[in-house]
């Protein structure tokens, strides 16, 4: 997973990164730790942050959209939400709008 790897990357620009996800807690530490991931992974069951991102549910499938968003100050800087549930932007390019 690309942004496990390079996790690092984020914390030396003074970033950090953190997962969401909408299902329960229990499940969302599973997979936080079968995929060894450094960063915190949130659960939100009841979908209420992943609404509040104008994510949940785009597919009819009763999730979050895959979505990067960049804040700073409190404002979103830059955002992609991705087209399909595998779509995600390169590390690197999420990187390059932290400048």
């Amino acid at each position: 997973m690309e942004l496990r790897d390079r996790y690092g990357e984020f914390q030396a620009r003074g970033a950090e990164v953190i997962a969401l996800a909408v299902a329960p807690p229990e499940a969302v530490e599973g997979v936080r730790a079968s995929i060894g991931a450094p960063f915190p992974m949130l659960a939100d069951p009841g979908h209420r942050a992943a609404e509040a991102y104008g994510v949940y549910n785009l597919f009819g499938d009763g999730l979050a959209a895959p979505a990067v968003f960049v804040l700073k100050d409190g404002a979103i800087r830059w955002s992609y939400v991705g087209q399909n549930p595998t779509d995600r932007p390169p590390v690197a390019e999420i990187l390059a709008h932290l400048e």
